[in-house]
């Protein structure tokens, strides 16, 4: 674990995000080779989110070869809500990059058995090789 102290949030922001792209350029993604990335949701997170749709934008930065395991997500709250963590990723980063839907993966808080979908959760997981990076915030 690396703990970093910057003396602001955008420094923070700016600093997380070109970690995380050097990370996945280092590691060449290909077909048949996924970076696998555990991502944070809420508030904090958002503004590296922003520069890491900069950085793809720009065409320094691809997704296409990514996976991403999000840590969590409200219990009996529809994926749909405008409050729910899956709308929340999907409208502040996923549709702004090149990610596979397939491999974006968040729980489902309204599954019947909220014990099964965590152990398919982490059998994805596992199948996916483990997690390469797995982003955490502290404010």
């Amino acid at each position: 674990m690396r703990l970093v102290i910057l003396e602001d949030y955008d420094q923070a922001s700016e600093w997380a995000a070109k970690y995380i792209c050097n990370r996945i350029i280092q590691f060449k993604p290909s077909q048949g080779r996924y970076f696998t990335l555990g991502l944070p949701t809420g508030s904090t997170p958002l503004g590296c989110y922003k520069k890491l749709i900069e950085y793809h934008k720009n065409g320094d930065l691809s997704f296409k070869y990514v996976k991403t395991f999000n840590m969590d997500e409200y219990v009996g709250l529809p994926r749909n809500h405008p409050e729910s963590y899956h709308s929340y990723m999907w409208n502040n980063f996923f549709k702004h990059i090149d990610i596979d839907p397939n491999n974006a993966h968040i729980l489902d808080g309204n599954a019947p058995d909220l014990q099964a979908e965590c152990d398919a959760f982490e059998k994805k997981i596992e199948e996916a090789g483990g997690i390469d990076l797995f982003v955490g915030v502290m404010v």
